[in-house]
């Protein structure tokens, strides 16, 4: 169904008044109404349809207090250069994204909720959204996913119960930018930084997970006034090419690393604190490199830094040790010569050789070369 409207709040004139009508109809047909609109839709529930609602092709709706509920594709869905302000609306059990912003789509999302489904917010194909005061909760896979050159600004997000809060990937022009935002109790990441993507991250708290934050491959992680606490395994973990740059970054209560680097990822960390970590406050492996400036680690016991040599610790503070343990030298290779002839060490005079034949028949000759 694609219904063409020119409305405002209060009905007006255009094709079709009754947006909420139409939706409906749409809804019972297992499809989407796609909307061009200018003008509003006001407190209108869709429920089992293919897609909620997909604006496209340059339409900039105001949607409003309306309910998506077991949507089998996506709750909302704007695309094809689709714009439009959702607000204070709800997605339940969304079979694929909640909220999907494609193929140049550039919604804005503010004082939305979603609950139950699959993936929250989506931004891909080179899409882009700003989404605000966005609740996320009891999903069964990520919660804001960003990549193929989009772009994306969450703001004052709370995300609680889905395995994975934030993943991004993509190429350099692939950017989330994350401020005031809470994430709690995820089975894996609460941030996920792959491929060439950048993040900027701004007061954000992640608490009781696997691993906070995670740069790697080739992509950037800025993090500033951020907190991690009690999570399994790491706090921060830089790998591959990834590069870190963090300022009052405060990690506690990890249960193996504050702060991991490895691979020949860079870290340029300052100003940060790392508190409790059952292990080791900093971990530095393999070929990364970097600095660390006016950190601190504390606690009763663990490491403050096991390094390989490579990082510079510029007024680091603590009470705990500083181990410096680099990778051990590997062992020479064995060479193996595999011969099918003699092989001489050294100068030989006055001798016979015979191989790969079936009998050898040996004289000796005096000193007249004759036989004996």
């Amino acid at each position: 169904m694609v219904a063409k409207y020119v409305v405002s709040p209060r009905g007006g004139r255009g094709v079709h008044t009754d947006i909420t009508s139409a939706l409906l109809a749409a809804a019972r047909r297992g499809r989407a109404a796609l909307i061009e609109i200018k003008g509003s839709v006001d407190s209108t529930r869709v429920t089992d349809a293919q897609h909620a609602i997909a604006v496209t092709t340059g339409a900039d709706p105001v949607v409003r207090g309306c309910t998506f509920t077991r949507c089998r594709d996506t709750g909302i869905n704007v695309g094809s250069a689709g714009r439009g302000r959702f607000e204070e609306c709800t997605v339940l059990d969304a079979g694929n994204a909640a909220v999907l912003s494609t193929v140049g789509g550039s919604p804005e999302v503010d004082g939305c909720r979603v609950s139950g489904g699959n993936v929250g917010i989506a931004v891909t194909e080179a899409a882009r959204g700003r989404f605000t005061r966005v609740a996320i909760e009891d999903l069964t896979s990520v919660a804001l996913r960003v990549k193929d050159g989009s772009t994306a600004v969450f703001e004052h997000v709370r995300v609680e119960r889905c395995p994975s809060q934030v993943q991004t990937l993509g190429n350099a022009g692939t950017t989330a930018d994350i401020t005031d935002a809470v994430f709690r109790d995820f089975d894996m990441s609460a941030v996920e930084v792959l491929g060439q993507s950048r993040v900027r991250l701004t007061g954000v708290s992640a608490e009781r997970g696997t691993l906070g934050f995670g740069v790697g491959e080739e992509a950037q992680l800025l993090v500033r006034e951020c907190e991690i606490k009690a999570v399994s395994r790491w706090g921060v973990s830089a790998f591959g090419k990834g590069r870190l740059v963090a300022r009052n970054l405060t990690v506690s209560g990890s249960g193996t690393a504050g702060l991991s680097g490895s691979g020949a990822a860079y870290l340029d960390v300052t100003d940060s604190e790392f508190t409790d970590c059952a292990v080791v406050g900093v971990s530095l492996r393999d070929r990364c490199g970097g600095r660390l400036v006016g950190c601190a680690v504390a606690g009763e016991e663990g490491d403050a830094v096991r390094h390989n040599g490579l990082v510079e610790l510029v007024s680091l503070r603590t009470s705990l040790p500083v181990v410096e343990s680099t990778e051990p030298a590997e062992p020479p290779p064995t060479i193996i010569n595999n011969f099918n002839a003699p092989v001489f060490n050294d100068e030989v005079h006055g001798v016979q050789l015979a191989w790969n034949n079936t009998t050898a028949i040996q004289q000796q000759t005096g000193e007249g070369g004759t036989p004996a």
